[in-house]
């Protein structure tokens, strides 16, 4: 099968999986060369990626049954989106709009006895998801997360829309 002759959700799925991958390899990246360990939110951003590569390369895999093509680019677009709106949260919490999960913000219970304090401050993760560790043009990772995922799943999803509209 030629490339010209892939059904267009096989291709959407691949776009999908295409996005997911070099965001996940731009989290890494930060994560294993510039030393940026990820805080509790920024993995949550991550699983939707993997889910948006695994069902996109489904839909690649699937290019002999266009309607289960279908299913997997519209699941990688959606894991997309996922991801987006996690992104969105994760800002919030940076910006102090909102209060993240208290296992990644650094907020210390009250009410604690002095042995139940040193506990919780011994077993307290160090990656603070309240923390902006790294931004570009004053957005932060995981506004770039944001921005970029949505930013495609839309693209994405307006071709598919085109093309149901067009396809007789």
């Amino acid at each position: 099968m030629t490339a010209d002759k892939i059904p267009f959700a096989s291709v959407i799925g691949l776009l999908a999986a295409l996005v997911s991958t070099a965001l996940m390899g731009g989290a890494l990246y930060f994560q294993y060369v510039v030393g940026l360990p990820p805080c509790d939110l920024c993995h949550w951003q991550r699983y939707p990626h993997l889910v948006a590569i695994a069902v996109g390369l489904a839909a690649l895999a699937s290019f002999a049954a266009p309607r289960l093509a279908y299913v997997f680019a519209l699941a990688a677009i959606l894991a997309l989106f996922v991801t987006a709106g996690i992104g969105v949260f994760h800002v919030g919490v940076e910006q102090h709009w909102w209060q993240g999960p208290q296992e990644c913000s650094g907020h210390i219970p009250a009410g604690l006895s002095p042995a139940e304090l040193k506990k919780y401050l011994f077993s307290a993760k160090m990656v603070r998801c309240d923390a902006i560790p790294w931004s570009l043009w004053g957005v932060s990772m995981a506004g770039w997360n944001a921005i970029l995922s949505a930013g495609a799943a839309i693209v994405l999803s307006m071709g598919v829309a085109r093309h149901v509209r067009e396809t007789p």
